[in-house]
């Protein structure tokens, strides 16, 4: 009896203790209600108040607005500037009620009116809610100071945004009003600023203000302080203070132009370098599968280049796939009977969107190896496979197959270029020191180092590898060990042809695709091969690197891309003639003899 009467004392006491608690929890979540209502109605009065009154009291009220960072002052003075805020008059004649329209109207094209003061209906005394056309109410009165000091209070919100990107905008632009009555409130803003990025343009900000001073100090202060700050944007500030009147000013704002000048010319100079990169990582793709194809079977592939626009074009045809759907219509061009034949298909689409549309590309990456590695193997057994060391009639077999392969571009995707969309994770940028690196670039630099690590697995810790390698050393003797060689080119020739692809892929991603794509970098690849040395990965990289960053460099330096080949192919060409086998000449006895 005794242990029953204990156990329930026990029930009893933990339920009360759970009463207890759930009580509790109640009243701190009532409590917690309560306080962010109340803060509501503080600052729905507040913005009443603000529009209802006039002259410096209204001044004063969006000051105080400019320190409430919550979205229902921010829509609000947003309405206002839109001349969006109308003003309802009560039965009797008396207040009058700051209101909006919403936005959607009922049959006779009126729409309800919320009330400024509370968020709710305006309602007539039965409690029914009223409708208005805009022409029913009257606009609020504003006029240009007005307009203005709203505007000013939605900038001085806009430096609490969430987005620094938002917020380096607004700061920027209040550094350029050069109005005094900006620095106190930059200057508290620089207290809490977390972002690098946006704490700089602060500091550019606060001087640029101090650069309209009539103070001669002050202004060679800030003109110090832009020269120490790197500010390219503020270029056309110090042009102008370069021509003050006042000889140290004069001085001090030429001085900072020549420092800036120089940081502007070292931007420009890394930008380079990181095209120049990227450029190179490209290269590097398209050459490395042309190089052990060439240092294998002493092909010279022409139609290298068109597995650069089968990656490409795959790219783009998963893309409308995963969109509205792919159509094609391919028309001979002869007729019969007045017509001229032809025959088509419609691929129906995914109609993606959001998240799973944004995954397009990583699904085109490995199906342009896979379609571009199957055309290679197509054209070894069916062109290539003939032509093995006989170097002139593979390079005019492959002329011709190149050709085919781009009339054949024309009538399936036609002879205009194509559009390939980006995924949103690959657009944008972001800035290191000004220099401006994009999502894209990297991608495409990351990639090729992924692609060079692969193959170079491929070649030296795998069978497959030790078997292509054995045949480059030595065909003959690789026959009599038993290597079947003519698998290892099949092999070797798709693989080389499926880096191709994925090169093509990558450049979808930068520019527009067509069927002469390949061409604009089949002579670029092939003398990335001869100069890195016939069959040779490691030279194949330093000759990708070089070539690509030397030609954005005199391209930069001339001021002309034509320039700037001619300049790179000279240059390869003495090169050349220094060294006939390239940066690191591969040596074997079948090369030799």
């Amino acid at each position: 009896m005794c242990k029953g009467g204990g156990a329930n004392l026990r029930s009893l006491f933990h339920a009360t203790m759970l009463k207890t608690k759930l009580a509790a929890l109640l009243l701190f979540c009532s409590f917690v209600c309560g306080a962010v209502a109340s803060d509501e109605t503080v600052t729905r009065q507040k913005l009443v108040q603000a529009i209802l009154s006039s002259g410096d009291e209204q001044q004063k009220l969006l000051s105080e607005l400019a320190d409430d960072n919550s979205k229902i002052v921010h829509d609000t003075l947003l309405s206002w500037t839109r001349d969006e805020i109308y003003l309802c008059e009560t039965a009797n004649g008396g207040a009058k009620i700051p209101v909006l329209l919403e936005e959607q109207q009922d049959a006779e094209g009126k729409a309800r009116a919320i009330r400024i003061d509370d968020g709710k209906y305006l309602a007539d005394e039965k409690g029914a809610e009223l409708h208005f056309d805009s022409s029913d109410l009257n606009t609020l009165d504003t006029d240009m100071r007005l307009r203005s000091a709203v505007q000013q209070t939605l900038d001085l919100l806009a430096l609490a945004d969430p987005n620094r990107d938002a917020r380096r905008d607004v700061v920027q632009k209040l550094g350029k009003s050069q109005k005094k009555q900006y620095l106190p409130v930059l200057q508290a803003r620089l207290g809490k600023e977390t972002d690098a990025g946006v704490k700089k343009a602060i500091f550019v900000a606060v001087a640029t203000i101090n650069l309209g001073d009539a103070d001669p100090s002050a202004k060679i202060a800030a003109i110090n302080q832009l020269a120490k700050l790197n500010s390219i944007g503020s270029l056309d500030d110090l042009q102008r203070a370069a021509n003050s009147q006042n000889a140290d000013v004069a001085k001090s704002a030429e001085a900072a132009i020549k420092s800036i000048n120089g940081y502007l010319s070292a931007v420009n100079f890394f930008g380079t370098i990181f095209r120049g990169i990227s450029l190179g990582s490209i290269l590097l793709v398209v050459a490395l599968g042309l190089a052990i194809t060439f240092g294998l079977m002493g092909i010279i592939n022409m139609a290298h280049g068109e597995m650069i626009a089968i990656g490409a074009y795959t790219c783009y045809f998963v893309e409308s796939v995963f969109g509205t759907g792919f159509t094609f219509r391919i028309v001979m061009p002869f007729s019969i009977g007045g017509h001229a034949p032809g025959f088509g298909a419609t691929i129906p689409g995914l109609h993606a969107s959001g998240w799973f549309y944004e995954t397009y590309f990583l699904f085109a990456i490995p199906l342009s190896f896979v379609m571009a590695a199957l055309a290679g193997l197509a054209l070894e057994r069916t062109v290539i496979q003939f032509l093995y060391r006989r170097p002139l009639e593979s390079l005019l077999a492959t002329w011709g197959v190149s050709l085919i392969l781009q009339q054949c571009f024309r009538l399936v995707f036609g002879a205009n270029n194509v559009q390939v969309n980006s995924p949103r994770w690959l657009l944008g940028n972001f800035t290191l020191n000004d220099v401006i690196l994009g999502y894209n670039r990297l991608f495409v630099i990351a990639f090729a180092v992924l692609i060079v690590i692969g193959t170079w697995l491929l070649l030296t810790k795998t069978p497959l590898g030790l078997l292509i390698r054995a045949v480059m050393q030595n065909r003959n003797m690789a026959a009599c060990m038993g290597v079947r060689t003519a698998r290892v080119n099949m092999l070797t020739f798709a693989f080389g042809s499926g880096l191709a692809g994925l090169a093509g892929a990558f450049l979808s991603q930068i520019g527009n695709v067509g069927p002469s794509l390949g061409q604009s970098y089949i002579v670029d690849s092939f003398m990335t091969v001869v100069v890195g040395g016939v069959g040779n990965i490691v030279g194949c990289i330093y000759s990708a690197l070089g070539i690509g960053t030397a030609d954005q460099v005199l391209q930069q330096v001339f001021g002309s891309p034509v320039v700037g080949k001619i300049t790179v192919l000279i240059c390869i060409i003495l090169f050349l003639q220094w060294k006939p086998s390239g940066l690191f000449a591969a040596r074997s006895r079948s090369l030799e003899g």
